[in-house]
């Protein structure tokens, strides 16, 4: 059975005349590289309408690709990330498209690599705020404002509460929890935003509870 992977103001000061299209953008990359997790090798970044049409003009493109690379929204070297080393190390490309069932700052990361594939998509909602909605198949919604957790497992009874109960044990706080569902008996995605931070001996012991595919840990943003 294939696996399917989940991975759900003040702005800062930018490049760019929108905090949306600039440190939106940074953000957007941030999180979609804290997702994904894995050594980036090619990446294609999907900008739909607002960002498709004046994106360029407004640093879109620069701050997406800091992003990935791990900048943060300060960092002075977003406005020639183009010509740095490290952006010279890995393949990306842009592609720009018009869809209005999609926000106005929209965007899709398509991370591929031999061992792992990752589709990514987010909005950036404005004041630099985001949001990702969709990691591969599942829906889900992660602000960068809370450390999370994500997983993908097969659908069963008591596999909630399992993972909750080892959460629990280490007094942390769950702030949310959102699951979702391909089918009944099938793969699905949970997503938990948590008060404190896990551990990294208790994402082991959520990766040894059966069934359960995949576990991330992704740190809350930092500006």
């Amino acid at each position: 059975m294939k696996q399917s992977s989940l991975f759900d103001a003040i702005a800062p000061i930018m490049i760019g005349p929108s905090s949306s299209h600039t440190a939106g953008a940074v953000r957007l990359g941030l999180l979609a590289k804290n997702i994904y997790d894995n050594p980036i090798k090619k990446v294609t970044f999907t900008l739909y309408n607002s960002y498709a049409k004046t994106g360029f003009g407004h640093g879109t493109d620069k701050g997406l690709l800091a992003g990935v690379l791990g900048f943060r929204v300060d960092d002075v070297r977003i406005k020639n990330v183009f010509d740095l080393p490290e952006a010279k190390e890995i393949e990306y490309k842009f592609e720009y498209r018009e869809d209005f069932n999609r926000h106005p700052n929209s965007v899709d990361f398509w991370f591929e690599d031999t061992k792992q594939d990752m589709h990514i998509s987010g909005d950036s909602v404005g004041a630099g705020n985001v949001r990702i909605t969709k990691i591969n198949d599942f829906s889900v919604n992660l602000a960068g404002d809370y450390n999370s957790l994500i997983l993908s497992y097969k659908d069963m009874a008591g596999m909630i509460s399992k993972v909750t109960g080892i959460i629990q044990t280490h007094q942390i706080n769950i702030a949310s929890l959102i699951c979702e569902r391909s089918a009944k008996g099938e793969d699905a995605s949970m997503c938990i935003c948590l008060d404190g931070e896990l551990d990294y001996s208790v994402i082991e012991k959520i990766k040894h509870i059966p069934d359960i595919y995949f576990v991330r840990r992704i740190a809350k943003l930092d500006n």
